[in-house]
């Protein structure tokens, strides 16, 4: 419950400062083709740019997350040890390091710059696994940061945002005109309403197609920079935890971001945020043994 009120709340937030950029940069006829595609960018890259804004923020609230201030204990001090010379290997700042309750192994990292990410581990994935195959995830999360895939995630999805929300409404008022014979009016019908709503949903389901295919591509970038971070047996090690323990996802809006991802039977190949484990780790077998 407190996941879905954070979640609404976030996007109502959002859907209220977007009006207000909208006004101010003096879109008030979405309906003309230029402003209608300004104000397209507007809702489409400017919603996934404040998620990313406030990526570090939501994530600790929606998983509970606590940042390690002060190591209390053995683990912990080893954990902040770890991340601080795998991060100076990566080439980027100390992140934020944090723990989450959950008797599922998982990782993710997050945050809107490199110098300023966060990285946390879950309690299941701290008592499951040995110390090499921790430090296999975390290398392959500080890969995340430092290849700055959380930047070029929220592009394509802003990107492919803009594109839904404009082309859903330009066919919209397509379809309109032709069922009501009046080729001088501009949407505003109920064939505008309902063909936008039909084609939201259709080239969402496209759009997101897009954004599946970046994200499982990324994971195999980040399985590698784990290898070469943390050495190839660890990461392939720390994968074959993962595929014995069957993890279950973090929360939808956190999905992308972990090192576990979601079934292969459920949702198909086309949909899947992260590669199959059998995979990755045949990717990383492939490897060169200068890894």
């Amino acid at each position: 419950m407190k996941r879905v009120f954070l979640f609404l709340a976030t996007n109502l937030a959002v859907l209220f400062v977007l009006s207000i950029v909208a006004r101010v940069a003096g879109v008030t006829d979405p309906q003309q083709y230029s402003g209608l595609l300004v104000l397209a960018a507007i809702f489409g890259m400017g919603g996934s740019i404040i998620s990313l804004l406030i990526s570090k923020w939501s994530a600790k609230r929606m998983t509970g997350a606590r940042v390690i201030t002060e190591p209390r204990t053995d683990v912990e001090h080893w954990l902040v040890n770890t991340t601080s010379k795998l991060a100076q290997a990566a080439g980027i700042g100390m992140p934020e390091v944090a723990i989450f309750d959950s008797p599922q192994p998982n990782a993710f990292a997050t945050g809107a710059r490199k110098d300023k990410a966060l990285v946390a581990v879950s309690t299941g994935l701290l008592s499951s696994m040995r110390q090499d195959e921790i430090e296999g995830v975390l290398g392959h999360e500080l890969t995340h940061v430092s290849n700055g895939d959380m930047v070029t995630l929220t592009l394509i999805q802003g990107v492919v945002n803009t594109f839904v929300i404009f082309l859903s409404r330009v066919v919209g008022e397509i379809v309109d005109r032709a069922l009501s014979g009046d080729r001088e009016r501009r949407g505003g019908g109920i064939g505008y309403f309902a063909t936008v709503m039909v084609l939201q949903i259709v080239f969402g389901i496209a759009a997101s197609l897009i954004v599946y295919a970046f994200s499982r591509g990324r994971e195999f970038r980040a399985d590698a920079g784990g290898a070469r971070l943390a050495g190839r047996g660890n990461m392939i090690a720390a994968l074959e935890r993962l595929k014995a323990s069957h993890p279950q996802p973090l929360p939808q809006q956190m999905q992308a971001f972990g090192i576990a991802g979601n079934a292969v039977e459920r949702f198909g190949r086309l949909f899947m945020t992260h590669p199959p484990l059998d995979e990755r780790i045949a990717r990383l077998q492939s490897m060169t043994d200068s890894l």
